[in-house]
């Protein structure tokens, strides 16, 4: 299918090496709020990454001249004055450039224009002044040491007409060099015939891991059957105080998952000499799966602050378990989203970005979902089964039945828009499946239908 290899092509050379590097500083920093970090990730990006061909010529083109220059007198000055033009042309494109970017343009710009209006008055005022050349008297021995001389004057004048090093915080949050990640769906199948490896363990064992997993991200979109899989697979290991267990820059093929103890996870920034403490993993935090994800070498060290018992996963299972779980439920979970009437005027883009925030939770027959009066945290849509709404209308009264929710349909929205208690409760008629999004998702993904689920408050009145 030359369609589909094209789209493969396409991702895999265009889009992969961006969303590595963004994905990898998103999960090494973990910000609280990751909109405003991704935009000036991006634009810092642009700025460093972006091929300079297109646009404006590179530091090193923009400090050498593009062309011999004729001999003679009017030579010199055509030469000159050509350049100069350039350089104008140079500066109008980054000025333009430039002032495109967010806030006024970006200061990068500003130190690239400023050396090229130097570089510009350079070559006004040698074209002002030049001369007659006087008469060679070299000989040919001394015409190669001139030009070995002249040689080396030009690398050293390229050292000096490059841009200013790039600002030391900048390393924090810049592009990483990029390793291609593994292409999902119809061009990345998967083998029909893995196994995955069993290590023997207690119940009381695989109960610890599984306590574990569920506070892990990494592993919600697992279910139950794949995760006793994925415990099975796991292996223990004790790691002794002051051990390192992985080092930057090494190839991985497990992660970990720490049960107890401490560790701290050092990184050594470009051009620095000591490594720095970026965080310290605890209980239920998992390291090292940068290296799975995006088939980079290990972006930091980690190092035990004393005993510590971790759990490790390898490759394999990681890959066909966990990956393949996370990939299925964004595919379920865009189809049954598209179902929804409230997301309607979502794009797949909106709404795929919903389906990695959903979480699945399941409810037998006459389970209550929310009760009427407890504080909310969590957005509601059901999936399968029928559930039933009662609201409390008079103190002490029996409480009334006043609508039935159905496959598509959706609750719980009004105690997050308006910050108050709930305000009805919901029972599960027959057994359910809802999908759900906690309070911080809810805001961020479905901030913009916000005026359209306050205008649907009223059908619980």
């Amino acid at each position: 299918m030359p369609a589909a290899e094209g789209h493969q092509e396409y991702i895999q050379k265009k889009i992969n090496p961006i969303l590595e590097n963004l994905v990898t500083q998103l999960l090494l920093e973990r910000p609280e709020d990751p909109v405003p970090f991704m935009i000036q990730w991006l634009s810092d990006y642009v700025l460093t990454s972006i091929s300079p061909s297109s646009r404006i010529a590179s530091p090193r083109v923009i400090t050498q001249s593009h062309t011999p220059a004729p001999a003679g007198i009017q030579g010199a000055a055509e030469s000159s004055s050509a350049e100069v033009t350039r350089l104008q042309s140079e500066v109008d494109s980054l000025r333009a450039y430039g002032n495109g970017g967010a806030n006024g343009g970006f200061t990068l710009f500003d130190r690239y224009v400023k050396q090229l209006e130097s570089k510009q008055a350079e070559l006004e005022a040698a074209a002002s002044k030049s001369l007659p050349c006087a008469p060679s008297t070299t000989t040919k021995g001394e015409e190669d040491s001139a030009d070995e001389d002249s040689s080396d004057e030009d690398d050293e004048e390229d050292v000096v007409d490059e841009l200013p090093p790039v600002p030391a915080n900048y390393h924090r949050r810049g592009p990483r060099a990029s390793v291609s990640a593994e292409a999902y769906g119809d061009w990345n199948k998967k083998r029909t015939d893995f196994v995955a490896p069993v290590h023997p363990k207690s119940e009381e064992q695989a109960a610890r891991i599984r306590s574990v997993l569920s506070q892990s991200f990494l592993f919600m979109s697992v279910d139950e059957k794949s995760l006793d899989v994925v415990i099975g697979a796991m292996v223990e290991k004790v790691i002794e105080p002051n051990q390192r267990v992985i080092n930057q820059g090494d190839d991985g093929d497990v992660l970990y998952v720490v049960e107890s103890g401490e560790l701290d996870c050092y990184k050594k920034l470009p051009g620095e000499e000591e490594e720095k403490l970026v965080k310290t993993c605890t209980e239920g935090d998992t390291f090292g799966e940068l290296a799975l994800l995006y088939n980079t070498p290990r972006a930091a060290s980690v190092q035990a602050r004393g005993r510590c018992v971790v759990w490790q996963l390898d490759r394999e299972t990681f890959n066909h378990i966990v990956k393949e779980a996370a990939a299925s439920k964004r595919e379920k979970y865009e189809t049954f989203l598209k179902s929804v009437p409230l997301l309607e005027s979502m794009d797949s883009y909106e709404r795929s970005k919903v389906a990695d925030a959903l979480r699945t939770e399941c409810f037998k027959a006459g389970e209550c979902i929310v009760r009427q009066g407890d504080v909310g945290d969590k957005f509601y849509m059901l999936e399968e089964g029928e559930c039933t709404v009662y609201k409390v209308y008079v103190q002490g009264q029996e409480p009334k039945e006043v609508m039935h929710i159905r496959a598509g349909d959706y609750f719980g929205e009004l105690a997050l828009l308006s910050n108050d208690p709930r305000a009805a409760t919901v029972k599960a008629k027959t057994d359910c499946q809802v999908l759900s999004l906690d309070r911080r998702s809810f805001k961020r993904l479905l901030g913009p239908l916000e005026d359209i689920l306050k205008r649907n408050t009223a059908r619980y009145e």
